[in-house]
């Protein structure tokens, strides 16, 4: 038997384990298990409210679908046989308001008949599957409508149960909104888009329940959201990309430029009628400022106090209580106001569908967690993802955050990549941030962040379309040292002026800090990702659209290391630092996957993990056997792996009479 010393001391060491493991919200899930750790908010495709119970509503996301029944104080997932997760619209029968339907871009329209607690595919004679708009007629519930991306219209009067096309004189087949008369329900309106042409985009028209179209007075438009008035029909609004508002009197017989306060170009995604107040209007815009208001039947006023990003692509309002609605951003989550939008909240706990593109981890306090989310900006996590808040003071509205490096030598130096706002900067640990974009391109994408682990003050970053920056006074200024876009980067940590490039035709590799560089291989892939061993860093690893690759001589050749990885577009590897035989890869759409022999073969490593498209990974250096997963519409994922206390507990086991 141990002694006694030994033995509590291995239970204390277990007991830490396992109290971190619960701040990380892993305990509930059991050990080798994924576990959705936030951070709440994400892109919110979509917005409805059942109307005898508004309380209850709705949210479409990239990751499926969300509900809250207490006002969005709280959400919970209802995707439970929700195969196509990429939600793009909802709607509610009126009448049954526990059947709602959802759209989805490539899988069609599911239909729900118990409030979202479950799902079925209603497709058949569905050609196009991809959904963008849907409609309820608000007399006949059974009949409804889609507006598909190249199908045109679609009906169906049997709940879903069937459909046909519905397009016949609709010249345009991108149909991005759909409005139907509330009063006249065979009468229908379509928005039809079009990215490529303008022409025959605008407003159509159907009289007959989509029997036959007619191109209405809005022509030339690429329309993008339709709004009636309910109590005046004959009044309706057509929301635009690039030219505003419109509006009709007429039914749709002639329409009149609706822009008084908007910007000169305005792309508006939705627009929102008060029910009660028809005069009332609300137009969610992106690139253009966000929310705005009118309630003369003419004039536009911004209504941003709060919204941390303003692309707003949903709303929705209290059909009871008008002044109460809710707004759908891109990236940032759901808002709620509840003075008629003076001012907005975040009511997001629960609803983990956030966009994460990079993922890091405080080397010196590995409880100290970062996560860069598409449109929301940083969140910081002091306690391995257990509570999240964002850090965003100093980022512009609507920032991207696509790339994260920690000053490995003081961490409360960070520096932020961007997509399309170039680089920012921090000393306090996300407390406050600056620009440092002296040097970088206008409009610059940042695809990665690499800092010299010897000489922290030097730093680079790989570039959609600039090629690589270097910098060598931590930020301050910035040099193009090559040509072209670079997508992933890698330090050698024993010699930091060897670095690799990861880029859309290969690998490329410089010894002299970046000066000059030189193709080595992989040509013909786009290399997502690369990784170092760190205790030989002549072995190397490259994730991409074919699946990893290793070199054990810094790139002079490569093989593929595919065998068991049954998905092949890698988008992220990390290695262990305790261990570097052992090395995981995230994938688009298979999840992850762990090999335990260099890349010789690979194993399924998703246990749990019900987002599968994985952008980013982080390993924590203290306890190598807790891992962190960023995911596309689905938030961070976090695992703890029985690893430290299976040391610990075995040789009690054996030594146990």
């Amino acid at each position: 038997m141990l002694p006694m010393n030994t033995l509590k001391k291995a239970l204390l060491i277990s007991l830490l384990v396992l109290l971190s493991a619960s701040q990380a919200g892993k305990v509930s899930a059991g050990f080798y298990v994924w576990t959705s750790i936030g951070p709440a908010g994400g892109i919110i495709s979509a917005l409805a409210i059942d109307p005898k119970t508004p309380d209850t509503l709705y949210a479409g996301t990239y990751f499926g679908v969300y509900k809250s029944t207490n006002g969005g104080v709280i959400w919970s997932a209802a995707n439970n046989g929700l195969t196509a997760t990429n939600v793009t619209a909802l709607a509610i029968d009126p009448k049954t308001a526990t059947t709602l339907y959802a759209g989805s871009y490539g899988g069609g329209v599911y239909k729900s008949s118990d409030g979202g607690g479950s799902w079925e595919a209603a497709n058949s004679g569905l050609t196009n599957t991809n959904v963008q708009a849907l409609a309820v007629d608000p007399v006949t519930p059974a009949t409804l409508y889609v507006g598909t991306y190249g199908g045109g219209v679609f009906k169906s009067t049997d709940g879903g149960g069937s459909w046909q096309t519905a397009s016949t004189g609709l010249n345009n087949p991108d149909v991005h909104a759909l409005a139907i008369d509330p009063k006249t329900p065979t009468t229908l309106y379509a928005g039809t888009f079009y990215y490529l042409e303008v022409s025959d985009t605008g407003v159509y028209k159907s009289t007959d329940g989509g029997g036959s179209w007619h191109i209405t007075g809005l022509i030339n438009t690429r329309v993008s959201t339709l709004a009636i008035d309910p109590k005046t029909p004959a009044t309706l609004y057509a929301g635009t990309s690039g030219s505003g508002v419109y509006k009709s009197k007429d039914s749709g017989g002639t329409w009149n430029a609706f822009n008084s306060g908007l910007p000169t170009v305005t792309y508006v995604n939705v627009l929102a009628i008060d029910p009660l107040k028809p005069t009332t209007l609300y137009a969610g815009t992106y690139y253009s400022g966000g929310l705005y208001k009118s309630t003369n039947s003419g004039e536009w006023h911004e209504i941003n106090i709060g919204l941390i990003n303003t692309d707003v692509y949903a709303l929705a309002i209290d059909p009871v209580s008008p002044a109460t609605l809710y707004a759908g951003t891109g990236g940032a989550g759901v808002y709620k106001s509840t003075i008629g939008g003076g001012s907005w909240e975040a009511v997001n706990t629960g609803l983990t569908a956030s966009n994460v593109y990079a993922l890091a981890i405080d080397p010196v306090t590995p409880a100290i967690l970062y996560a860069g989310i598409w449109g929301g900006g940083v969140s910081k996590s002091t306690n391995s993802g257990g509570s999240w808040s964002q850090v965003n003071s100093g980022l512009p509205t609507d920032t991207s955050v696509t790339a994260l490096a920690i000053d490995p030598a003081t961490p409360s130096i960070l520096y932020a990549g961007t997509g399309g706002g170039g680089m920012f900067k921090s000393t306090n640990g996300g407390g406050s941030w600056s620009p440092i974009n002296s040097g970088i391109p206008t409009y610059t994408n940042v695809r990665a962040l690499v800092i010299d682990p010897v000489t922290p003050t030097t730093l680079y970053a790989g570039t959609e379309l600039n090629g690589v920056l270097k910098s060598t006074n931590g930020g301050g200024s910035w040099s193009t040292i090559s040509i072209g876009g670079a997508s992933a980067l890698a330090i050698d940590p024993l010699s930091p002026a060897t670095l690799y490039a990861g880029t859309s035709y290969g690998v490329y590799k410089s010894t002299n800090g970046g000066s000059s560089w030189n193709g080595i291989g992989l040509n013909g892939y786009y290399v997502y990702t690369l990784a170092i061993d760190p205790v030989t860093p002549a072995t190397l690893y490259a994730g991409t659209n074919g699946g990893t690759f290793k070199s054990t001589n810094g790139g002079g050749s490569w093989v593929a290391a595919n065998t068991g990885l049954t998905n092949i577009n890698v988008q992220a590897l990390a290695i262990d630092p305790a261990t570097p035989s052992t090395l995981y890869a995230g994938t688009w759409g298979g999840g992850v996957f762990k090999s335990t022999n260099g890349g010789g073969s690979w194993e399924a490593f998703s246990n749990g993990l019900t987002n599968t498209i994985v952008q980013a990974l982080a390993i924590d250096p203290a306890v190598p056997a807790r891992l962190y997963a960023g995911t596309y519409g689905g938030g961070v994922f976090s695992m703890v792996q029985m690893v430290v206390s299976s040391q610990i507990f075995m040789p009690l086991l054996q030594h146990s009479p």
